[in-house]
């Protein structure tokens, strides 16, 4: 056998070895771990009572929430959406049609709203702060379930509001700011936002029977000697947060005088968009639902 033979033997040879031994090196399938179910959240749109049929048959969307539904969200016909009216009630139901000012949606049954009411009736008295702290304001105590927000002018404030028409606007802004963040955190019943009112004035027109708590840098009690130890089940309660500046000694004195009670937290003085969020969440958590 010359050595042309012997290369053709051994090529074929070799070419037997690799094929008897590649199943060997093989690697082993990989198995494919199960795919985790993902939590679709609630795509939630706002529609006041009246945008109800009588009938619960359907709702019809006006054009902001459209625009959003359309353009932001891209949903069509068919789609499950969510609408809750601001007063508590929540539908599930599918998109009927989309126009280009309104969405009709046909209702398919009443839903539970994702995140439920608190049970205490917190009214928040603030005072006017510069641009993006009192929306900061309003998106977090919305979140904390504050049923009521009220714009206090006070001798301190940041803000002044310069006529009628500055007021609306700054509502329309407000009430807008609640309503994004009511969507996004599970409420359906919407936070009262009122009109700037004088601290003066807002102080007198108080409920006797209601607790009332100042809360200040000085001239305090603690919130558990103020609100006592068998309010546990108090449904109603109003609290002031003052300005930047705090309070003056001239509004100290009228709330007091009015049955307001005046509580200081710790040693720290607070920023006044810090401390209103303080207060919502320590009052959720002493009266509410925040445990």
């Amino acid at each position: 056998m010359d050595c042309t033979d012997n290369l053709k033997t051994t090529s074929r040879l070799w070419g037997t070895w690799r094929l008897s031994v590649k199943p060997s090196l093989a690697k082993a399938p990989r198995c494919k771990e199960p795919r985790k179910a993902k939590l679709m959240t609630r795509r939630r749109f706002y529609a006041p009572p009246e945008a109800f049929a009588p009938n619960g048959s359907f709702v019809t969307l006006a054009a902001d929430e459209t625009r959003h539904l359309r353009d932001v969200l891209r949903l069509k016909s068919g789609d499950e959406v969510y609408v809750f009216n601001g007063a508590g009630r929540e539908v599930r139901g599918n998109v009927e049609s989309v126009d280009r000012g309104s969405t009709k949606v046909s209702v398919v049954s009443e839903a539970e709203p994702a995140r439920a009411e608190s049970p205490l009736k917190l009214a928040l008295a603030v005072a006017l702060l510069k641009g993006e702290k009192f929306d900061l304001v309003l998106q977090k105590t919305t979140e904390l379930g504050v049923a009521r927000v009220i714009p206090l002018i006070t001798a301190r404030a940041d803000v002044r509001i310069r006529n009628d028409d500055d007021a609306e606007r700054k509502l329309v802004r407000w009430r807008r700011i609640a309503l994004e963040t009511t969507k996004q955190c599970g409420r359906a019943r919407l936070m009262e936002i009122e009109n700037p009112i004088a601290f003066d004035h807002f102080v007198e027109r108080q409920k006797v029977d209601e607790l009332s708590l100042m809360f200040s840098e000085r001239s305090g009690t603690a919130l558990a000697a103020a609100a006592g130890e068998t309010d546990e089940r108090r449904g109603r309660v109003t609290a002031l947060v003052g300005s930047e500046g705090g309070w003056t000694d001239e509004e100290i004195d009228q709330a007091r005088e009015a049955s307001w009670k005046i509580v200081t937290l710790g040693g720290r003085i607070l920023r006044a968009e810090t401390a209103a969020i303080v207060v919502a969440a320590l009052l959720q958590h002493r009266f509410g639902d925040l445990k």
